[in-house]
C-alpha cells in the first residue's frame, strides 16, 4: 500500500526529470504499480482510510512522485457534472489540444508540492492522448478525449512525466493574470456554466 512517505517532495531531483515509456508487453510488476498507484488515489479521498493512514486527498498520481520514472498515470476524479471517471494509464501521448484554455480559479495542488503557492496553472481546455488503459487486468491501447477538469487534472499528472511541477506553469510576473482564451472551470451547482 502506497502511505505519504512513499511520495517524493519538491526538492528532489527526480521530479524535474523526464520518464521513461514502459516497456511492452507490459509486465505483471508494473501493472500491479499501477493498482497501487490507483488505490492510493481511491483511499485518499475515503475519509475513514485516509484518516488511518494519514494520507492527503488527491485526484491523481504519476509514478515519478514514487521516485519511480516510468510513464505511468492513477486518476480518480469527478468531472464538472458529478460523474467519477478513473484512468489507470500508461506510455500517454499527446495527439491533440485545443487553443482555448481552461483553469481552476483554486490554483493547483500536489502531493509532491507541500507549500501553498497562490496563482493559476492555464492548460489546454479539451486534450486528445494514445494511451495503453488498464481493462480487466489487461493493458489496452485507446484514444481518450477529456475536456475540462478531467483535461487539467490529466495534463497535471503528464507534466510529472515530462520532469514539471505545477509552480513552474505559474506567471512570475503576474500570477493571477487571465489571458483572453482562458476559461474558468465551473462546477455543477456554481452560477456560470462550462461551453
Amino acid at each position: 500500500m502506497i502511505l505519504m512517505k512513499d511520495i517524493i517532495r519538491e526538492g528532489d531531483e527526480r521530479l524535474h526529470e523526464k520518464s521513461k515509456d514502459v516497456s511492452v508487453p507490459v509486465s505483471k510488476e508494473d501493472i500491479n504499480l499501477l493498482k497501487e498507484m490507483m488505490e492510493y488515489v481511491r483511499n485518499s479521498v475515503d475519509e475513514a482510510v485516509s484518516k488511518k493512514y494519514n494520507l492527503r486527498p488527491s485526484v491523481g498520481l504519476a509514478c515519478p512522485q514514487l521516485g519511480i520514472l516510468k510513464r505511468i498515470i492513477a486518476i480518480s476524479a469527478e468531472n464538472e457534472v458529478g460523474e467519477l471517471v478513473e484512468l489507470a494509464i500508461m506510455n500517454p501521448k499527446i495527439i491533440s489540444y485545443s487553443e482555448e484554455l481552461a483553469y481552476l480559479d483554486s490554483g493547483e495542488g500536489c502531493l509532491s508540492v507541500d507549500r501553498e503557492v497562490k496563482g493559476l496553472v492555464f492548460r489546454h481546455k479539451k486534450i486528445k492522448f494514445k494511451a495503453l488503459v488498464l481493462e480487466n487486468d489487461k493493458m489496452v491501447e485507446r484514444i481518450i478525449s477529456l475536456k475540462g477538469y478531467l483535461a487539467i487534472v490529466f495534463q497535471h499528472e503528464y507534466d510529472h512525466l515530462e520532469g514539471i511541477l505545477f509552480p513552474d506553469r505559474i506567471n512570475k510576473q503576474d500570477p493571477f493574470f487571465v489571458p483572453e482564451n482562458a476559461k474558468r472551470i465551473v462546477f455543477k451547482g456554481e452560477e456560470e456554466s462550462v461551453k
